[in-house]
């Protein structure tokens, strides 16, 4: 069974920025040589830690040099599009919108460049909202609420992933239709701050979203392998959520993953362990790829 992936979260553009390395083929966590071997293949590149220009200017320069394999798309059709001309459907991401100075003008100018998901904080508060990472129990500001309709207006999918508890709620309540963690864990297994508690995941399931499994091992436990991965998909598969449950691998936003996970390429090892333990073929197609797919179609388009 050749595996399809669509992952909600990679900090490629900044680990290339930084060392100065090529989409094509790098040493990173994620290229293109590497990611293609799924078919067909959908990713979510966030833009964070600095201006967005640059980094954005970054993904234009690899766009520019790999046409034959890359496609910013901005709609579930345009994914589809790709995936027939064998190409990466490449949709781009902000985490922290603190990098668009949380100004709704400059949300409005990156949605026209391209960006479909706005992870609403970092690691650290901004003036939307609180994080967990700070444990703080600020929620979202007038600004923050506001942010979170103009979004929902433009059609941008809203990323509760790091967060604070206050702020997830706030913003769960005000949107109309689904709205994702694109990289959290289940706190039940494993009580980080950046891990969402049952009642928060069933808070997504209701609204139809998704929550991305994070393969960083601080976000999974101890010495964490497959089996513990699957174990957080299990949790929130219990939960009701066969239709909520996605990747958001984290990867180049970590340094430390599964034993037997080394980038991109290994995925395809969590996929055949999910069948060795007989979950069924459609079940996998759904994580791997329908879920999140689903997610980008109602809220981005067709």
């Amino acid at each position: 069974m050749r595996l399809p992936l669509f992952d909600a979260h990679c900090d490629t553009l900044f680990e290339m920025d930084k060392g100065g390395q090529s989409l094509g083929r790098n040493a990173l966590h994620v290229d293109l040589e590497r990611g293609l071997q799924f078919s067909p293949w959908a990713q979510f590149f966030a833009i964070y830690g600095q201006d967005f220009m640059t980094l954005y200017r970054l993904f234009q320069e690899a766009l520019a040099a790999n046409g034959d394999r890359l496609a910013l798309c901005r709609t579930a059709g345009q994914a589809e599009a790709a995936a027939r001309a064998g190409k990466c459907a490449a949709f781009l991401a902000v985490e922290g919108a603190e990098i668009l100075d949380c100004s709704l003008d400059r949300l409005a100018e990156a949605y026209d460049l391209g960006v479909r998901m706005v992870t609403l904080t970092w690691n650290h508060e901004n003036l939307l909202s609180g994080t967990n990472v700070e444990g703080t129990d600020r929620g979202l500001t007038t600004l923050g609420r506001e942010f979170v309709r103009r979004c929902q207006a433009l059609g941008v999918i809203v990323d509760v992933s790091h967060i604070s508890e206050p702020g997830f709620w706030d913003a769960a309540e005000l949107l109309d239709g689904p709205f994702v963690a694109s990289h959290s864990n289940a706190a039940a297994l494993w009580p980080h701050s950046r891990n969402l508690t049952d009642g928060q995941f069933g808070a997504i399931v209701r609204a139809g979203g998704v929550a991305g499994i994070n393969l960083y091992s601080a976000f999974l436990g101890e010495d964490p392998d497959l089996d513990c991965v699957i174990a957080h998909m299990e949790h929130f598969l219990a939960l009701g959520g066969a239709k909520s449950v996605a990747l958001g691998a984290d990867l180049d936003g970590c340094d430390a993953l599964p034993r037997g996970i080394s980038g991109v390429e290994d995925l395809h090892k969590l996929g055949e362990r999910m069948l060795q333990r007989n979950y069924t073929e459609a079940l996998v197609l759904d994580i791997f790829y329908n879920n999140l797919m689903r997610v980008v179609s109602d809220i981005c388009g067709i």
